[in-house]
């Protein structure tokens, strides 16, 4: 079980793999040494490595500025996120590639909102149905089926892609004014 880790703290590169490009979710090639790449992981499918990935995210949204509840709730959805992928990509196999990279996108220009979160996720699993993506009816009472409808309300951007058989999920979180950090 190997897990890879690239960090970087507010856009400094700290460790990766000695690359100085990675592919953009745009598609378009980005220099690593200027941009603002926050956070890289590359992990098999094992449910064990959860925690792993629900510290990252703890302390990258912790780190970012977001509230208390806010960091619990991107946390809680990028969980959920990587627990689909397990369970329905690759049908609970384990050791299959399970990529998390996580951006700083910039303030808007003549927004409200601060600068943001983007988290985009990718596995080589099988494609989801589309009529799936929808979740159940929140009057359903029984267990499961409400990590979608979960994501889709903790998350402002919620877009899902496939390309060249890789499932990219991306989840954006926007952080609201209020909670950002000046810098000095």
């Amino acid at each position: 079980m190997v897990a890879r880790l690239a960090v970087t703290r507010f856009g400094k590169l700290v460790s990766h793999k000695d690359a100085h490009y990675f592919a953009h979710p745009a598609g378009r090639q980005v220099d690593t040494l200027n941009t603002d790449l926050l956070l890289k992981l590359e992990f098999p499918s094992n449910p064990e490595l959860l925690g792993v990935v629900r510290g990252a995210m703890e302390r990258l949204t912790e780190g970012m500025g977001f509230s208390e509840r806010e960091c619990r709730s991107v946390t809680r959805a990028v969980d959920e996120a990587v627990t689909n992928i397990i369970r329905h990509a690759y049908r609970g196999q384990p050791n299959q590639p399970i990529v998390l990279t996580g951006y700083r996108l910039p303030k808007a220009v003549e927004s409200e909102l601060a600068q943001g979160l983007e988290i985009v996720l990718e596995d080589e699993g099988e494609p989801p149905d589309p009529g799936r993506l929808r979740g159940r009816s929140l009057d359903e009472i029984k267990p499961g089926g409400l990590g979608l409808h979960y994501i889709r309300e903790s998350m402002d951007v919620v877009e899902f892609s496939r390309s060249g058989g890789t499932n990219q999920l991306r989840l954006v979180r926007w952080l609201r004014p209020e909670n950002t950090i000046q810098d000095s």
